[in-house]
């Protein structure tokens, strides 16, 4: 399982957003596809809030690659 890290620049990231921006997820649109199919799991529950506000010490799972916000 790959694992990234990716560094807040403010208090928090969208979900979705961050999915795009780590490149798990092409667009934003289908970064909320894979939140509603039950496809991401935030600290170990599955997340299905497309906007959920990740901050720093989470750890966000989808399609077999983790990221670990800081």
């Amino acid at each position: 399982m790959e694992i990234t890290t990716f560094k807040l620049k403010g208090e928090y990231i969208a979900l979705c957003d961050l999915l795009k921006t780590e490149g798990i997820a092409e667009s934003g649109g289908q970064g909320k596809a894979m939140v509603a199919e039950g496809l991401v799991t935030v600290d170990g529950e599955v997340e299905f809030r497309k906007t959920a506000k990740i901050r720093s010490g989470q750890l966000v799972e989808c399609l077999g690659q983790q990221i670990k916000v800081l």
